[in-house]
């Protein structure tokens, strides 16, 4: 006997199903606002599957990068106006620019040479000099070079259709790119819109117009630049003035002796410290007996690294000794070592204090990009300026360039510190010092030891550019090989540098670990 009775289980599921398919209905006509059939359609197709499925947008293929910007598809849109203005100036390069401009440019450089040749030549001719041969082979030269250089600029002007047609096939496969890949990257920026409302849908008229008006410009642009090259000066030079130049000029130059005159104090007195600490590391690397400092490298490597990174440090520092290289490796150690306490000194504190201040950090990451990403070689001017030429100099342009990943790593290990545990910690009673010293540091030191490896290894990264400036030690001789060409002293030189980063970065490591 069968059983018609239905399951109330089954029918509640079935509602439930139909109730999520109807309001996904709903969120796909709220988001799209345009052809909701046809996109509630596609998108079920490409939700149904995880992999890529394949549809096909008329409107997204007709307009391109357009539709995909008017949707607010901007990671899409500028790779596609990209290609597009590629294919576009290929076609117009084909039809109508004139591809042996760059040819008859150089004909016409030569013709002007040509004519003077000839001149020469006449006159040699009428005064009987002995160097009529050599004119007159200057000139069949020269008359030979116009020749090629013509027939060249034929088979580039027979190159146009086949230019155009290529610019044709490659715009007909970006159209049929975008008209597949539509739907799906819109589908995710729906997904995107579920969960967060600020994300922007439909096609506002404000964005189809600056979409439309900004890609047609664009392309525009390129297609006029390349395809007419030299006929519009403003495409192919910013418009300036030699005197904005000069006038910058001028007022720097007028900072710096300002600076420099108010603030020698200041200066000297930076100088004077660096000078303390690194006397001190000098007398400690340098005038110590080399077997004491081998012996406690070894020993600290072996502590920190184990065994094995022992042996290598041992093997590194022979190496370094039975080259002659150890007063100057001791000499870097001494300077890369001011330079990284300094760092570190100022690096962790700082970092400290910007952790649980977000203003305050956010003020000085520009500052710490600006350390980071501007070369070497324009941050050592400011600093021969306020400081001069020597060890000094060099420890300041050690540190600008690597004191940032302390301040970084210290902050990032601060601020992720679980919430729980300090929250914990402050419910029995822990007052901010107790915070900080048993709980933050505990939990942030294997993201500040990072920025202390990092502020040493970038620190030793400086040794042959802050030789340039005065310092002593490894670096001079590398900078010195470079000079003469040296190539072994340089290599070997090279190595020391490797070899004692690699000590550091060992012990440093190991530590963490």
């Amino acid at each position: 006997m069968r059983d018609d009775a239905t399951n109330p289980l089954e029918d509640t599921e079935s509602e439930a199903a139909q109730a999520y398919a109807e309001e996904r209905r709903e969120n796909i006509r709220a988001f799209v606002r345009t052809s909701p059939d046809y996109y509630i359609r596609n998108f079920d197709k490409i939700g149904a599957s995880a992999s890529f499925t394949p549809t096909f947008n008329i409107f997204a293929g007709l307009f391109g990068p357009v539709w995909f910007g008017a949707r607010g598809l901007w990671t899409w849109a500028l790779p596609f106006l990209i290609v597009e203005a590629l294919a576009l100036v290929q076609i117009a390069r084909g039809l109508f620019g004139d591809l042996a401009a760059d040819a008859m440019a150089r004909i016409a450089s030569i013709e002007g040479t040509l004519e003077l040749r000839r001149q020469q030549l006449a006159a040699a001719v009428e005064s009987g000099s002995d160097r009529v041969d050599a004119f007159r082979r200057a000139v069949e030269g020269l008359e030979a070079n116009i020749g090629g250089i013509r027939d060249e600029a034929e088979a580039l002007a027979a190159e146009g259709p086949t230019i155009a047609l290529t610019g044709l096939l490659l715009l007909i496969a970006a159209k049929l790119v975008q008209a597949v890949v539509a739907n799906t990257a819109l589908e995710a920026r729906f997904s995107d819109w579920l969960s967060d409302r600020s994300v922007r849908s439909g096609m506002p008229v404000p964005q189809i117009v600056f979409s439309a008006v900004f890609m047609a410009l664009m392309v525009a642009a390129a297609m006029l630049h390349y395809s007419f090259p030299g006929r519009f000066p403003l495409l192919a030079d910013f418009p300036t003035d030699p005197d904005i130049r000069l006038v910058s000029i001028d007022g720097v130059e007028a900072f710096f002796n300002w600076a420099v005159l108010n603030g020698e104090a200041l200066f000297d007195a930076i100088t004077y410290f660096i000078r303390l600490v690194l006397d001190a590391l000098e007398i400690v690397f340098v005038s110590t007996p080399w077997i004491v400092i081998a012996s406690l490298i070894i020993l600290l490597t072996w502590l920190t690294a184990g065994v094995r990174m022992a042996i290598y440090s041992g093997a590194f520092l022979s190496y370094m000794g039975l080259l002659g290289f150890w007063e100057k490796a001791m000499t870097t150690l001494a300077l890369l070592g001011t330079a990284a306490c300094l760092s570190i000194l100022i690096g962790i504190p700082l970092g400290m204090f910007a952790a649980r201040r977000p203003r305050f950090y956010a003020a000085i990451q520009p500052i710490m990009d600006f350390m980071q990403t501007m070369p070497a070689f324009v941050f050592m001017i400011p600093v021969i300026a306020f400081f001069g030429t020597g060890k000094p100099a060099a420890v300041v342009t050690t540190m600008i360039f690597g004191g940032t990943p302390v301040v970084r790593l210290t902050v990032l290990g601060l601020r992720g510190v679980p919430e729980s545990v300090r929250e914990a910690a402050i419910s029995f009673g822990a007052n901010k010092w107790y915070l900080l010293t048993k709980v933050d540091l505990p939990l942030a030191a294997p993201s500040i030891r990072a920025g202390i490896n990092q502020t040493i290894m970038l620190s030793l990264a400086m040794v042959v550019v802050a030789s340039l400036i005065g310092a002593k030690g490894l670096g001079e001789d590398v900078l010195e090989a470079l000079q003469y060409a040296n190539v072994g002293q340089g290599i070997l030189a090279g190595f020391s540098i490797l070899f004692c980063a690699m000590i550091l970065d060992r012990i440093v490591q190991g530590g963490r670990r």
